[in-house]
Parts: structure tokens; C-alpha cells; sequence
């Protein structure tokens, strides 16, 4: 037996709650054992700890069995760097081998052409809906570092799908994404220069969104999806990315619920022109400052001219705040507004009934 983590996915992508390693001897005293590194050691997990008494990342038990230590914590992220120690050893975190529920277990590793996709299958029998998720910048992969894996696992998002909705197919495919350094990002960056993100090629381009869908209308011929029944959702750069292909395949999907998306002169004039179900949600500011005015001109412009199933909700501080989305008290303004980012959290929680509403839409 190796060294050994078990976790899933929770509200801040792939969490860890358990520890399994060898070991010979008695169990150490529960005292001797705790999890450092950034992981654990933030303002905000500070806080958590001093106003509920527990945080990510405490220790809750301790127990050997067979010759194997179990040490549960309470669930950690796997974005930052952790150490666990116990006794005087000391062991990264990249010495374990991270078994990620569902994950692992149910979505299959697929590889057409230039796509690379994560693919959940309902037991089901018959045609049954799609969710077609794409993820944000940044969760992606290079070209000759695509692993299949960083897409699904860091951020809430279709592994919880295929766990709340298992009887519906959910498609991740991975983008191929252009290198920059996201540190010169500059948040106030204006309307149009935001298109200089937009790397002809990479990322959710027109060409590649449409080998996307060409495989999910051989999977409809197949008879395996429902084409009545086919909807697309991301986040950030995948919100993006979800109005693109509202254009790319405007007869494929049934509705569409864009997070946060990437507001550009192209994604601006596709989303006033959508005339399917389609649901917007952000933060009330989020960290590119201009994305509200937008999503809010956008969909008034929408319901103005006749669309009716065209909607939109900007997630209120109290509302973030639920989900533990920007808590730390005195957070400066950049950092607030990159935490309120994570607006998918809430949508995909089901706020509002958005999800229930995603899934209830019967294309015609």
C-alpha cells in the first residue's frame, strides 16, 4: 500500500478529507498530527476557525487498522500546497495518490481528434438529456500537457452534476489554452481589449466548440441523447464560451446558462441575439468591473425584443456569503472582487431553482 488521499468535490474544487499511509507501531496521539502549508494557512481559514471553533483542515480523527493510519480531516483544498505531518514525519502533498469520488469512478477519459473530454454516462436506458459544461481559464491544458483531469476536478462543477442529476449525460471537454501570465491581468482592463484573451485557436474558439458538438450529434444519432434535451452551462472563460456556442450550434441546445461569463464585442452581440432559454448569473461586481453593465444591457436588451426566457441574477454580498464565497472581513477591493468571482457556486447550488429551471427546458 502506498500513500494514500481520498476527497471529492466540494464548494472550492477538488477537497481532501482523508489520509491512509502505513504504518508500524502504535498510533500517534491525534495532537501529533495536523496538515500545514497554504492550504490551511490563510486569512480566511483563520477566520473560519475563530468564529465557528473548526476549519479546513483540523484534524477530527485518528485510528489504525491493519497497519494502516487513517487520518480524516475536515475536507482541505488540493489548489494550494499542504504538507501533512505526523510525528516527525513529514509528507507533501504530491507524495499521495488523490482518489477523487466520481471522478474516478464515472467519468470516462475519451480522446477524439483534437478533443479530450471527460464523459459521465447515466444507467438509464433510452435517450437521455446532456449537460454540456465548459470550464473556465486556466483549468485547461497546454498543447502537450493535457492530462484530462484538472478540467473536472478544480471547481464546482460536473462531477456534482452527475452526482445530483445521475440520470443525465455530462460532457467536460478540455480546452487547449494559450500560455499568459495571468499575473498582468489587470481587472479594470476595458470592453474591447478584452478580446486580446481571445487567442485565435485556442480556448473556446468557433472551431473548436463545433468538433465539440459534432460528437454529441453523432451520440443523438446513436440514439443515446435526447435532442430535445441538450443544455450547455460554463464559467468565466466557459461562460464565454457557453454564448459562443449558443451561436456555433443555435439548433443543438435547448437552454443555456452562462456564469460569469467573459464579456467581449463578440460575446456581447451573440448573447443579445439569443433567442433560446437562456439564464446569465454573476456576482453584483465581480472582478472584471464591467462585466455586470453588460450581462444587465445584454438580457434587458433580449426581454425588450420578445425574449421572455431570457434572465438574469447577480448574486448579492448575503448570497456569496452563504456558500462562504468572501468572508474575510476587510478583504481589499481586488481580492474581494476576484473571491466574488466564484458565482458558479451558488448557481450550480440551485439558487433560485436555476439548475431545476436548466433542466425542465424542452427544446421545440
Amino acid at each position: 500500500m502506498g500513500l494514500e488521499a481520498y476527497g471529492f468535490i466540494g464548494l472550492t474544487g477538488q477537497e481532501v478529507s482523508r489520509f491512509e499511509i502505513p504504518w508500524e507501531g502504535a498510533a500517534p496521539e491525534k495532537e501529533a498530527v495536523r496538515l500545514e502549508g497554504p492550504a490551511v494557512e490563510t486569512d480566511r481559514i483563520r477566520y473560519i476557525k475563530e468564529t465557528r471553533g473548526a476549519a479546513p483542515g483540523d484534524v477530527t480523527d485518528v485510528v489504525l487498522e491493519g497497519g494502516t493510519l487513517k487520518i480524516t480531516v475536515l475536507p482541505a483544498t488540493t489548489r494550494a500546497d499542504f504538507t501533512l505531518v505526523v510525528g516527525d514525519r513529514r509528507i507533501g502533498r504530491d507524495e499521495f495518490t488523490l482518489h477523487t469520488r466520481t471522478a474516478d469512478d464515472k467519468f470516462a477519459r475519451i480522446e477524439e481528434g483534437r478533443v479530450m473530454y471527460r464523459l459521465y454516462t447515466p444507467e438509464g436506458s433510452g435517450k437521455r438529456p446532456m449537460i454540456l459544461f465548459l470550464h473556465g481559464g486556466g483549468n485547461g491544458g497546454h498543447e502537450g500537457e493535457r492530462d484530462n483531469q484538472k478540467h473536472i476536478v478544480t471547481d464546482y462543477g460536473p462531477v456534482n452534476f452527475a452526482e445530483d442529476y445521475p440520470d443525465v449525460y455530462v460532457m467536460a471537454p478540455m480546452a487547449v489554452e494559450a500560455r499568459r501570465d495571468m499575473s498582468t491581468f489587470n481587472m479594470n482592463r476595458g470592453f474591447a481589449s478584452s478580446d486580446s484573451l481571445n487567442v485565435p485557436g485556442y480556448g473556446w474558439s468557433r472551431d473548436y466548440i463545433a468538433l465539440v458538438l459534432d460528437i454529441i450529434r453523432r451520440m443523438v444519432a446513436e440514439g443515446k441523447v435526447d435532442e430535445k434535451r441538450i443544455y450547455v452551462t460554463g464559467m468565466s472563460m466557459g461562460g464565454a464560451g457557453t454564448i459562443r456556442a449558443m451561436s456555433v450550434g443555435s439548433d443543438l441546445f435547448a437552454a443555456a446558462v452562462p456564469v460569469c461569463p467573459t464579456m467581449t464585442p463578440e460575446t456581447f452581440s451573440i448573447l443579445k441575439s439569443i433567442r433560446r432559454p437562456v439564464w446569465v448569473t454573476s456576482a453584483y461586481i465581480d472582478h472584471t468591473l464591467y462585466r455586470h453593465k453588460y450581462l444587465v444591457d445584454a438580457v434587458m436588451y433580449l426581454r425588450d425584443n420578445g425574449n421572455n426566457d431570457a434572465h438574469l441574477t447577480l448574486f448579492s454580498p448575503e448570497e456569496l456569503e452563504k456558500y462562504d464565497v468572501a468572508i474575510t472581513p476587510g478583504l481589499p477591493y481586488p481580492k474581494l472582487f476576484g473571491e466574488n468571482h466564484a458565482s458558479w457556486i451558488p448557481t450550480y447550488k440551485n439558487e433560485y431553482g436555476i439548475m431545476s429551471w436548466l433542466l425542465n427546458q424542452v427544446k421545440e
